[in-house]
């Protein structure tokens, strides 16, 4: 490495510490969701097959889970795998399929997840996925039901609208059965049968390659919710992306349409 080099590492480390500190004086979000996009580009630009490009983005999730944990981000829900992504090329999707079933496995065997007791969860239409993928979401998941200090959701086979019309079958089935009056149908209520009904709605989404749309993500849920794109393909983005995602946030007045 020569001295030019070393100069420009040791001002990135610096400048990526003294963001850090004034993130952590304002005010930490509970729920950041992530549009994880940008993974075939990143591959495509280095000449690399599509998989390549999946595996550094399955990396750089590892690393934007340990951000957040510092940070004491309490909620974190990453877009992995859309219902539209299953039209993608039958090898493409059987490995990206291997890749789900290896990493619920390894999260649920991971002594970090039980050391700092991280309840990992699918959100999505699992019905749609392979036996062996659902199996290893089950062992995930039930290996870290118990845990409640952080919950880490990650979003398979999941499509947006999907879930709205999925909340709605579990509604109008509760009213023909009974169990709901159709006074009580609130926004409240809705927010109840949806995939995150047990835990708040994103205070932040960001969305990562420069694209500026929410791809059928948490429609219900982001009503709210502050908007951050990143010009940044997945594999690529570095902690002071993030936190400067997290200031932009901290920056802006929430008015929840008051």
């Amino acid at each position: 490495m020569d001295i030019s080099e070393t100069i420009a590492k040791t001002a990135y480390h610096a400048y990526e510490k003294s963001l850090l500190k004034e993130v952590k004086e304002g005010p930490i979000p509970k729920h950041i969701a992530i549009i994880m996009d940008g993974n075939r580009r990143f591959a495509r630009e280095l000449f690399l097959p599509p998989t390549e490009g999946h595996k550094e983005g399955r990396s750089k999730l590892e690393e934007v889970m340990d951000w957040g944990r510092e940070l004491g981000i309490k909620v974190l829900t990453v877009y992995a795998f859309s219902t539209e992504n299953f039209k993608r090329s039958a090898e493409e999707v059987e490995e990206l399929m291997r890749m789900f079933a290896e990493n619920f496995r390894k999260a649920g065997d991971d002594e970090r997840v039980h050391r700092h007791r991280i309840r990992i969860r699918a959100i999505g239409k699992r019905e749609l996925l392979p036996d062996y993928v659902i199996e290893a979401i089950e062992y995930a998941e039930e290996r870290t039901k118990d845990y409640h200090d952080f919950i880490y959701n990650i979003a398979i086979a999941y499509g947006g609208r999907e879930e709205i019309v999925d909340a709605i079958k579990k509604i109008a089935r509760d009213v023909k059965d009974g169990r709901l009056e159709i006074e009580e149908i609130t926004e409240k209520k809705v927010s109840e049968y949806m995939y995150t009904g047990d835990i708040p709605d994103p205070d932040l989404i960001l969305r990562t390659s420069g694209e500026e749309r929410v791809s059928n993500f948490l429609l219900w849920q982001l009503a709210y919710s502050e908007l951050y794109f990143a010009d940044v393909y997945w594999p690529g983005f570095r902690k002071i992306d993030f936190l400067r995602a997290i200031r932009d946030y901290q920056r802006r007045q929430r008015r929840f349409g008051k």
